[in-house]
């Protein structure tokens, strides 16, 4: 009698270990992109996202050229609305999304094939409510695993009520909440960042000036800061994160960064010391 008691008594603790084991269902995943003009690059993007997200959504600024077309080609959704800063078009981005969960990409980027996989197994067993990733990018149609641009960890997949677009334009960052733990993920953003070293340098300047100007009598600068801050950002790049080994090419990008960290500043600091 005792031994049929234990037969019968195996199923009722198979029952209740299910019970206490969390059961966890594949998430539906929403892919948001913003775009302006980015025939060249919207259909890679999209493909690479193909068969692994649930819906792919597109915030564009009134393209002129065949970026819509591609989109819709393709299957997106896509929406227009006039362009009010990086975050801010981030945000609205993911309001038109469906699904609680985000993956968010530049149309200049794709996802590796790593990357893929690993996102096809967070689909399959989600644990974590973000999650970071290497982002690699290309100057030239040459990879560069060296300066600050690699490993450049970005947050690019994670629960809505988790996280949202944050820092400063045009550097966005997605900003999670306290608490909220992130899970980095094997594989590669492939981010085909600058086709010329002339379009590395103009956006150096761009990006300067937008910081400068957004940041006026929010951050101090002055002659030190602008020497310092501009001589360890080359040597940081070059010497300290192998820039010298990619050759012109890292040395180009070392450069366009101590250019970008001299002209924010010295912009900053002409901005500062205006009274209008």
């Amino acid at each position: 009698m005792k031994r049929g008691r234990e037969k019968r008594a195996a199923p009722a603790i198979l029952i209740n270990l299910l019970k206490s084991t969390p059961i966890r269902s594949m998430i539906k995943i929403s892919a948001v992109i913003i775009t302006y003009n980015e025939e060249k690059n919207i259909g890679r993007c999209i493909d690479s996202l193909a068969g692994l997200v649930d819906e792919v959504v597109v915030l564009d600024s009134f393209s002129t050229d065949g970026t819509r077309r591609l989109c819709e080609e393709r299957g997106a959704r896509f929406y227009q609305q006039a362009f009010d800063g990086h975050i801010q078009q981030k945000n609205s981005a993911v309001t038109y999304a469906t699904y609680d969960h985000i993956l968010s990409l530049d149309a200049d980027e794709y996802l590796s094939p790593e990357l893929r996989k690993s996102i096809e197994a967070v689909k399959a067993d989600n644990t974590h409510q973000a999650y970071s990733m290497n982002r690699l990018s290309s100057l030239r149609g040459r990879w560069i695993y060296a300066t600050d641009w690699y490993p450049d960890r970005k947050i690019r997949i994670w629960h809505k009520q988790a996280a949202g677009w944050g820092g400063y334009n045009p550097h966005d960052k997605v900003v999670v909440k306290p608490g909220v733990k992130v899970k980095h993920l094997d594989g590669n953003i492939l981010h085909v960042a600058y086709d010329s070293v002339d379009e590395l340098f103009r956006k150096a300047y761009l990006y300067a000036s937008l910081f400068a100007k957004g940041n006026r009598h929010k951050v101090g600068s002055s002659t030190f800061k602008i020497l310092y801050k501009t001589f360890f950002s080359f040597f940081r790049n070059y010497f300290m994160k192998l820039g010298f080994v990619y050759g012109f090419d890292g040395l180009a990008i070392s450069m366009s960064i101590a250019t970008y960290t001299f002209a924010k500043y010295a912009i900053l600091k002409d901005l500062n010391s205006r009274k209008d």
